[in-house]
């Protein structure tokens, strides 16, 4: 059932976060993940830069993130990361990396799919006067986070915060960068509700009692967990959830 504006309630303002890749952007992650490695081995080998050995850098730099302790940002420690493999002159090739994510990304909005019911709900919650973030792994600069908003069919004024490397110091499914979101918000977390696909990073957020939906278009369940302990479903089933949980 379409969920109309009056029925998500003005009683108080809910914090909705949104994950991005298999939530709002529907996407087979290995497909994409493919794809985006061969664009940015291509754009970086004229560089001198061995495809294999840039890849491999990349992924060290990410894993890096994901275990970030909080005392720098997720961007100095992939920077720290970064040049520690391939020494001081990849910091002089920075100008690059931006220019990639500014120029060729978009060139991989292919590899995803596009569901107009994300855009929708991401509006109409918007609309009620709810607060809307991007709560999507921080291991991405801002300019490739605002890229893919906009593949998903939503705008940088629908989020009162998008996550990206430069402003989160942790990463999911560490419970910190959950914290990081609600301080800077000014929210508490049982006044949020935490959307998404991926069982061990999205559902997380359950452990700070914070109330979760599992969206299942693009499931992600890596350690095989019972999912039935969460609500879930698709698009239709999450617009049902909130009007319940957002009713006067």
């Amino acid at each position: 059932m379409p969920l109309s504006c009056g029925r998500y309630g003005r009683r108080k303002n809910v914090v909705v976060l949104f994950d991005m890749d298999g939530t709002l952007l529907p996407m087979d992650q290995e497909k994409f993940t493919k794809v985006y490695f061969s664009a940015l081995a291509a754009h970086f080998a004229p560089l001198g830069y061995e495809p294999k050995a840039l890849l491999e850098g990349v992924w060290q730099g990410t894993k890096e993130m994901v275990n970030n302790d909080g005392r720098r940002t997720n961007e100095e420690v992939f920077w720290d990361t970064f040049s520690g493999i391939f020494g001081e002159r990849v910091l002089a090739d920075r100008g690059e990396f931006e220019k990639f994510y500014a120029v060729r990304f978009d060139a991989f909005r292919e590899a995803c799919g596009y569901n107009p019911a994300a855009g929708e709900t991401v509006r109409k919650l918007r609309k009620a006067g709810h607060t809307v973030v991007l709560a999507t792994n921080p291991v991405f600069p801002m300019t490739a986070q605002r890229k893919r908003l906009h593949w998903a069919g939503t705008e940088e004024s629908d989020f009162a915060l998008i996550t990206s490397y430069e402003n989160s110091r942790a990463c999911k499914p560490n419970v910190r960068y959950y914290e990081e979101i609600l301080q800077k918000i000014g929210a508490s977390a049982s006044d949020c509700i935490m959307v998404g696909n991926d069982v061990t990073e999205d559902m997380a957020a359950a452990k700070l009692n914070m109330k979760v939906f599992l969206l299942t278009d693009c499931l992600i369940n890596r350690e095989n967990r019972d999912i039935s302990v969460y609500p879930r479903g698709g698009f239709g089933e999450l617009n049902e959830f909130l009007a319940g949980e957002m009713k006067l």
